[in-house]
């Protein structure tokens, strides 16, 4: 979120004569998060993002490359991407997530069940609030990637994603 204060914009309190009247000591060019593919391409710092997002996946083992099965139903994926700023309003760094996109599957046909592994802003507010009573310290983990790695009874078909479909990755 933008604030005013992020932007420098600040309400002249000493001269009341120009309430109402701001002043803006810097400016920050707003950054939008690319709506597809296609947009974050024409830029290196999303490249970048998609290109970490990629290596860590097929570091993990996420999946591995196989022909189209041809009988199997193959969902797709999309790229999804987010600007974390700094506390000072600027680009901390650009974050490129690869989604499956589950809709396309069947129920009993593709899968059996679901499962999503999420915790409630209730849980995370009050292991925080216990950790500061018992000043306990607190780290930051930031996810690399998106994908759970659980173990699958099902076999999944995924398409590779856009930019990516020569990829020289093993």
């Amino acid at each position: 979120m933008i604030t005013r204060a992020k932007n420098g914009i600040v309400q002249n309190k000493q001269f009341p004569e120009y309430q109402g009247y701001f002043t803006c000591l810097h400016a920050i060019p707003v950054l939008d998060e690319p709506s597809s593919f296609k947009v974050a391409s024409f830029s290196s710092e999303w490249r970048q993002a998609m290109k970490e997002e990629i290596d860590a996946l097929h570091m993990q083992g996420t999946w591995l490359l196989v022909p189209n099965p041809g009988d199997k139903n193959i969902i797709g994926s999309k790229w999804v991407y987010k600007i974390k700023r700094n506390p000072d309003g600027t680009v901390g760094r650009y974050k490129a997530r690869l989604v499956a996109q589950g809709f396309s599957q069947e129920p009993g046909f593709d899968f059996g069940e679901t499962f999503s592994l999420v915790v409630r802003h209730t849980t995370v507010r009050l292991v925080l609030s216990i950790a500061v009573m018992n000043q306990w310290k607190l780290r930051q983990l930031d996810v690399k990637n998106a994908f759970l790695h659980g173990n699958l009874e099902e076999e999944v078909f995924m398409k590779q994603p856009p930019g990516f479909e020569d990829s020289n990755h093993p």
